[in-house]
C-alpha cells in the first residue's frame, strides 16, 4: 500500500489567534452615561432617605446623613403602620397578578404558536393591537365594567385587569415557537400524553426562561402601576404603595415632614424589586448556559 509523502516545503497553515475585540472608548462612555442616567435618581433616593426633614432641602444633595432608621420608625408609626399595609397590598397585587398573567400568557402563547385553528391570525392581530394600546386608556372602561358588578374598591378590581397581558402573550408565543420543537410534542403525544399534559410537562419547562421574563415584566408593571388602583380604590387601606405615597406627597404641602416619609417609603419600595431581580436572574443564566451546551 503506497503512502503519499508530503514534501518538506508543504507546511500546515499556522493557526490564527484572534485577540478579543475591545469595546471602543465612545461606546464605553455612552454606556457609562446611560448607567449614570438610570442610577443617579436611585442614588439620590437612597441618600435622601437618610436625612431628617430639616436636612432634606438644606444640605448638599449627595451628602448622606444618619437618620435612616429614625425615618423608618416614623413611617412605621404613621397611622398604625399603614405604610406596611400598602406594601403588603402591592405584593398581593403584583405577585398574584403577575403569576396569573404568566400562566394565561403561557397557555395563550403556546396555543398561538403550536396549534392551527380558524381565526388564529385574527386573534394574533388583536393581541398585537393590545400591545400597542396604552394601559391608561383602558383604566376608565375597566372601572365602568367592574362598577356594574359591584367589584370596585376591592382587591379584585386591581387583580382582574392584571390577569391578561397582551405583551406577555406575544412574548410567550415567540418563546414557544423558538424553544418547543414540534417533534418533542409529537413524541409526547405518541407516548399517550394529552395536550394539557404535554403543555405542563414538556412545554412549560422549555419555556422557563421566557416565563421568568414575562413574570418580571408583569410584576414590575403592576408594582409601579398608579392609575388603575387610583381609579378603582377609595379605601386607603386597600391602596398599593404607589397610591399611598402619592397621598403622603400631597400632604407635604402642609406638613413638610411628610416629604422625608415619602422619600423613605420610596426607598423601601425599591428593595423588593431588587431582591426579585437578583433571585430570578439565575434562571436566565442556567437556561442560556444549557442552550449553549446543546448547540
Amino acid at each position: 500500500m503506497a503512502v503519499a509523502v508530503l514534501p518538506d516545503t508543504v507546511k500546515p497553515a499556522p493557526a490564527v489567534i484572534r485577540s478579543p475585540r475591545r469595546t471602543s472608548p465612545t461606546a464605553t462612555v455612552l454606556l457609562l452615561l446611560g448607567a449614570a442616567y438610570c442610577l443617579l435618581p436611585v442614588l439620590w433616593v437612597v441618600i435622601a432617605s437618610t436625612k431628617s426633614a430639616s436636612e432634606l432641602f438644606n444640605t448638599f444633595t449627595f451628602l448622606p446623613s444618619t437618620h435612616l432608621f429614625d425615618n423608618i420608625a416614623y413611617l412605621t408609626e404613621y397611622r398604625g403602620g399603614l405604610y406596611w399595609r400598602w406594601m403588603v397590598n402591592s405584593a398581593l397585587f403584583a405577585g398574584g397578578g403577575a403569576a396569573a398573567s404568566t400562566l394565561v400568557s403561557a397557555m395563550a402563547g403556546f396555543a398561538l404558536a403550536k396549534y392551527d385553528f380558524r381565526g388564529k391570525s385574527v386573534v394574533f392581530n388583536m393581541v398585537l393591537g393590545g400591545v400597542l394600546m396604552p394601559a391608561v386608556i383602558l383604566a376608565v372602561p375597566q372601572y365602568l365594567l367592574l362598577a356594574k358588578v359591584g367589584m370596585t374598591n376591592t382587591y379584585w378590581a386591581v387583580l382582574l385587569p392584571s390577569f391578561i397581558s397582551p405583551y406577555g402573550i406575544y412574548l410567550c408565543r415567540i418563546f414557544a415557537a423558538a424553544t418547543v420543537p414540534d417533534e418533542v410534542l409529537e413524541a409526547a403525544r405518541m407516548d399517550g400524553a394529552t395536550d394539557w399534559r404535554a403543555f405542563a410537562r414538556v412545554a412549560l419547562p422549555m419555556m422557563r426562561s421566557g416565563l421568568v421574563t414575562v413574570f418580571l415584566f408583569q410584576f414590575v408593571a403592576i408594582w409601579n402601576n398608579y392609575m388603575l388602583p387610583f381609579i378603582m380604590l377609595g379605601d386607603d387601606k386597600l391602596f398599593p404603595v404607589t397610591v399611598g405615597l402619592s397621598g403622603l406627597l400631597n400632604q407635604g404641602a402642609t406638613q413638610p415632614a411628610m416629604y422625608t416619609s415619602v422619600v423613605t417609603g420610596a426607598f423601601l419600595s425599591i428593595i423588593p424589586l431588587v431582591v426579585l431581580f437578583l433571585t430570578l436572574q439565575r434562571y436566565w443564566r442556567v437556561d442560556l448556559g444549557a442552550g449553549a451546551v446543546k448547540a
